[in-house]
């Protein structure tokens, strides 16, 4: 009697909830799970099938090391933890239900600390009789989804093909104006280049043709002071020998 007391209060020293959720066979179904991650550190929780035990789970279907499932746990591949563990969402989803699934199954969060861990029952129910209208109307709008989809992505297809190729027509013809004022600046540079060359020339030429006048015209004057130097010289001679003769003749008795 006392350690069924004991018991008692050692489940409820820890948080226990539960809740009841619907199924059908052939699709999927989550039991959500989580705790506070901004209040604890990364936390290892585990999946049990049944009620949850004092301890760990005896039943395991799956448990995480705090971040990452522990793939040595995973019972089955329909077993999923899809949800961010990051942010401690560990809400368990199975896949592909059957109506074996149905009963109790248990979310343990493992706190630090004694008897502070939490628990979460749920049971779930799985409906084995889906009606077959509603099939219908799922196909049906299932269908016309994919129809609208498909039709928005080929209209989304084409937008952005005509849009690609506009783009590359504006592409090309920025890239022909490009040379085209490239080739006319070239043609500018080389008149002016060349208008330059011809400037330069004709001055060149000019001097030339002013400096070789001015050196004839140095050469002629030069010649005409060295003939009148000459014709200095010889009248001067002329003179002197033309005294010196009338000396002689005059000197004779």
């Amino acid at each position: 009697m006392k350690l069924l007391l004991l018991l008692a209060l050692l489940s409820g020293g820890e948080g226990v909830s539960g809740s009841s959720v619907a199924g059908r066979v052939g699709g999927n179904v989550t039991l959500s799970c989580g705790y506070n991650m901004r209040k604890h550190k990364p936390l290892s929780v585990c999946w049990n099938r049944g009620d949850i035990p004092y301890s760990q789970c005896n039943n395991e279907l799956i448990a995480t090391d705090g971040l990452s499932v522990r793939e040595d746990s995973r019972r089955s591949s329909r077993y999923q933890l899809l949800g961010q563990l990051d942010r401690g969402d560990v809400s368990l989803t199975i896949l592909n239900v059957t109506e074996s699934d149905a009963g109790r199954y248990g979310c343990r969060v493992h706190i630090p600390g004694m008897f502070n861990d939490e628990k979460h029952h749920f049971d779930l129910t799985v409906d084995s009789d889906p009606q077959t209208t509603t099939s219908v109307t799922s196909e049906t709008s299932t269908l016309q989804t994919t129809d609208t989809h498909t039709a928005g992505h080929m209209n989304a297809t084409e937008t952005i093909l005509t849009s690609s190729f506009s783009s590359v027509i504006r592409q090309q013809e920025s890239s022909s104006v490009t040379v085209a004022l490239v080739c006319v600046m070239f043609g500018l540079i080389v008149l002016v280049t060349a208008g330059g060359v011809v400037v330069l020339v004709r001055k060149w030429m000019r001097l030339h043709k002013v400096r070789q006048q001015q050196l004839n015209s140095s050469i002629q004057f030069s010649s005409t002071l060295q003939l009148q130097s000459r014709d200095s010289a010889v009248e001067n001679i002329y003179q002197i020998e033309e005294g010196v003769a009338r000396g002689v003749y005059e000197y004779c008795p």
